[in-house]
């Protein structure tokens, strides 16, 4: 307990913690190592999914061997904490016009088990594959410095610090193929996570997170983004008009995750500035979360706040001055260990967190009072009720309670938004729930 500090209102109303294993995270991510990932998977020339698997020096085959072996040796430091394998799919020509010939695309998984909840996930991605200027050139140099060895390398470090510690749940950290030529590798393993019944609590998927540097011309090592879509994507025709009628245009599971992100890291990284934008990726554009969302999976993807166009996506030259490519003497390694402990803290607490209650009832129409009633968590001490303003981000008010029913006196139904959280005896929360039934 001396690790944990606890801090109660007398009246019962909050609930303040904050728990210095966290902090211990934190100060344990090294930016050397994650320098010296980078670099490496920058030395194997091009990592284009349909490069060559049969060296060991040069191809998309030899970088997944390499992290493979990263993930084997983390696991043999913690007594064999991790289970290390590959998983695949074939992917034809018939299946995208980005893909050049028949391949597997190759995942390399490392599962941490956790010691109460083994079948219930939270996972970190980054992509192992790059790309040069065309897509479908498997050959040309495409060091793909940030994008996106910094992921992956921050995927091997959190592996690495977090491989230390128990959790009650697991922890997958994955290096996902095909994000290039159409999000297969992401697809493969969310497919797999739904046949193995995988009860999965969100992945955060990294893509890009070395770059301080926009072409907006605004250095910022403090910033990044966090996209999330609003609703899930498989969402019913009768869960859309509840949402007509009772709200929850932009609470979907997906949204939960994205904001328990940024509350973690404000409390525990204030120096940072998460911004969560409201969208599922970029303008147009897609990340290895959205195969996961495809499939009524919580995802988000973590990214750098400016990015620099001329270094993704282009062949190694330099054109009127100015040098095009993913190079490695573009990434910036103190913002690089930054979000990787970003992701770090949130992981762990949401391993150390029991799960989320799994029904949430709400009523009070045409009443003075807000009211809710939610299933029990095993494992929780209390809940959290929050609430916010129907326009804001975040849940900003909240209050703890050991119940599992309560009224909120004098809190009208009507203006505000509401959601529920389980709380375990170390203080680590489960993610927010928004209410999925309606009392009368």
């Amino acid at each position: 307990m001396k690790k944990l500090i606890l801090l109660f209102l007398i009246s019962g109303t909050t609930l303040a913690q904050t728990d210095s294993k966290i902090y211990d995270i934190i100060n344990a991510v090294s930016e050397n190592s994650i320098k010296a990932n980078v670099k490496t998977l920058t030395e194997f020339g091009t990592r284009n999914t349909f490069s060559d698997t049969i060296s060991n020096t040069i191809g998309i085959g030899a970088a997944r061997r390499w992290i493979k072996s990263e993930f084997n040796a983390i696991s043999k430091d913690c007594n064999n904490c991790l289970n290390v394998f590959y998983q695949k799919d074939l992917v034809t020509t018939k299946m995208g016009s980005r893909v050049p010939h028949d391949a597997y695309v190759v995942n390399v998984v490392a599962i941490q088990k956790g010691t109460k909840y083994p079948n219930r996930f939270i996972i970190m991605s980054g992509d192992i594959d790059s790309r040069a200027s065309d897509t479908m050139d498997f050959t040309t140099d495409a060091p793909g410095a940030n994008d996106n060895a910094s992921g992956m390398a921050g995927t091997i470090e959190a592996a690495k610090v977090l491989s230390k510690y128990k959790f009650e749940s697991s922890i997958i950290y994955v290096g996902l193929s095909g994000e290039e030529q159409g999000l297969f590798g992401g697809a493969g393993l969310a497919k797999y996570a739904k046949d193995k019944g995988w009860d999965i609590i969100g992945i955060l998927n990294n893509d890009m997170i070395g770059n301080i540097k926009g072409v907006d011309g605004i250095i910022d090592n403090r910033a990044f983004r966090i996209f999330s879509e609003p609703v899930p994507a498989n969402e019913t025709e009768r869960q859309r008009k509840l949402r007509r009628f009772y709200g929850g245009e932009v609470d979907g599971i997906s949204r939960q995750l994205a904001r328990y992100v940024h509350k973690t890291t404000k409390k525990y990284m204030p120096e940072m500035n998460p911004m969560m934008i409201y969208r599922l990726d970029r303008f147009g554009r897609g990340g290895h979360h959205r195969p996961f969302n495809d499939l009524g999976f919580a995802g988000i993807r973590i990214m750098e706040a400016h990015e620099n166009y001329t270094q993704q996506h282009q062949d190694i030259r330099t054109e009127d001055g100015i040098k095009y490519g993913d190079t490695f003497e573009h990434v910036n390694f103190p913002y690089a260990k930054k979000l990787t402990a970003v992701n770090a803290i949130n992981l762990a607490s949401l391993a150390w967190a029991p799960p989320a209650p799994k029904e949430v009832a709400i009523g009070g129409i045409v009443q003075a009072s807000a009211k809710l009633k939610w299933s029990e968590v095993d494992g929780a001490i209390g809940y959290k009720i929050y609430w916010r303003d129907t326009t804001s981000p975040t849940w900003d008010n909240s209050r703890f309670v050991t119940e599992t029913n309560f009224t909120l006196e004098g809190i009208v139904i009507d203006n505000f938004f509401f959601g529920i959280s389980a709380v375990g005896k170390n203080g680590h929360e489960s993610v927010v729930v928004f209410p999925n039934k309606v009392m009368r």
